[in-house]
């Protein structure tokens, strides 16, 4: 097994202070595939958070501002992380981090030393994707784990998107608000009406593209290896609409919807249209079977499909790949499938970091990877016999 590809992002230096278990930490990776062994409680997360926080968004935990900072004495320290990249552009540095004078409590971000005003900013140079062990029951809880995760892979394709999924959330939590007051101006709520309309329409165009284009990618296996094919199915009122009008036609029939709503999503308190409504779901192509009806292997092969696809995608459709952060990847795989997952990744135009509790998981990328072991506090090269 060889890498076919160089990837063309690629995280070349990692730096890390006060950042949840980790007091201080500089790594350095050459490699596009980077394995972190280590027991649990090591850390290894954290460092996938670290890195995923280097994008946009709030990680890959979601977390916030004041879950991130290293405790100590029972209080969050200042954090900070920053990681130096070569992409199409070029070399770049992006840091992220609490302000340390304590003036704002909203992250800060600075690319190549200098602040970056939104972080969309930053969706021009970096993205990244992940799966977590969290994400193993995907199929099995609510609809709002899987709406997040349709959104990242959509976000990492069209950087407005997150634009227009916030405008939407915004203007519906203004709508809810001026509903439960029961005192509402008819026309400011037309006009909140309006932009849930137009946003809720963009964010399910958004969502309906990048599952027609995942769709075709992973129909032609070529970026999947040996995973089982996949089918990504919107379950959305409006990307539904979209696929037999044009945008302007089901913008105005939402709004006039929302307008006939009013009573009832007053009663309910919260709006029963809209982008938030939206559910998506894959289907395990070979057995026609959708992922809540697959065994728990079968649904991680699935994920890991889906992932891989959308990387090989994005790498077209962008000119760099997202990063792939895989925490506790070989989970629920046999070696067969472990095996197949590595030679995907290295035949994959991107950058993957997997984490792991057993380094003889990462034996076959010996000589492809780097390899680390990861200790409290410490990340350590791990050497051809598999210790550090």
């Amino acid at each position: 097994m060889q890498s076919i590809h160089s990837p063309s992002l690629l995280l070349t230096r990692l730096l890390l202070q006060d950042f949840r278990s980790w007091p201080t930490l500089e790594a350095h990776f050459a490699a596009p595939i980077v394995a972190i062994a280590g027991e649990n409680g090591a850390g290894k997360t954290n460092l996938l958070e670290a890195i995923s926080l280097l994008g946009p968004g709030r990680g890959l935990r979601g977390a916030r501002m004041g879950e991130l900072g290293r405790r100590v004495e029972g209080a969050s320290r200042p954090w900070a992380a920053a990681g130096r990249f070569t992409g199409p552009l070029g070399a770049f540095d992006v840091g992220t981090g609490a302000d340390p004078e304590g003036a704002s409590e909203r992250r800060l971000f600075r690319l190549d030393g200098q602040p970056v005003r939104t972080q969309a900013d930053l969706a021009d140079r970096v993205a990244a994707v992940w799966l977590t062990p969290q994400m193993d029951r995907l199929f099995q809880e609510g609809a709002s784990g899987r709406r997040r995760f349709l959104d990242r892979l959509a976000w990492a394709l069209e950087p407005a998107h997150a634009r227009e999924v916030a405008a939407h959330d915004n203007a519906m939590a203004q709508r809810n608000r001026l509903l439960g007051g029961g005192r509402a101006d008819p026309r400011w709520l037309a006009g909140l009406e309006d932009a849930m309309a137009r946003h809720a329409v963009a964010a399910a165009a958004a969502r309906r593209a990048l599952a027609l284009r995942l769709n075709t990618v992973m129909s032609a296996g070529t970026a999947t290896g040996a995973f089982p094919a996949a089918r990504m199915d919107l379950l959305c009122p409006i990307a539904a609409a979209l696929a037999d009008q044009p945008a302007l036609a089901v913008e105005d029939s939402l709004r006039a919807a929302l307008a006939a709503d009013r009573r009832r999503d007053a009663a309910a308190g919260g709006a029963a249209r809209g982008a938030h409504r939206a559910d998506m779901t894959l289907v395990h192509l070979p057995k026609d079977q959708p992922a809540e009806l697959c065994s728990t292997g079968e649904q991680k092969a699935l994920l890991i499909s889906t992932v891989l696809a959308h990387a090989a995608l994005i790498a077209e459709a962008r000119g760099f790949a997202p990063l792939l952060l895989l925490d506790e990847v070989a989970a629920h795989l046999d070696s067969a499938r472990r095996e197949a997952l590595f030679a995907a990744l290295a035949a994959l135009p991107a950058q993957s970091f997997l984490t792991g509790t057993d380094a003889e998981v990462f034996r076959p990328l010996r000589g492809i990877a780097d390899m680390f072991a990861a200790r409290p506090g410490k990340l350590l090269p791990m050497g051809e016999s598999g210790s550090p």
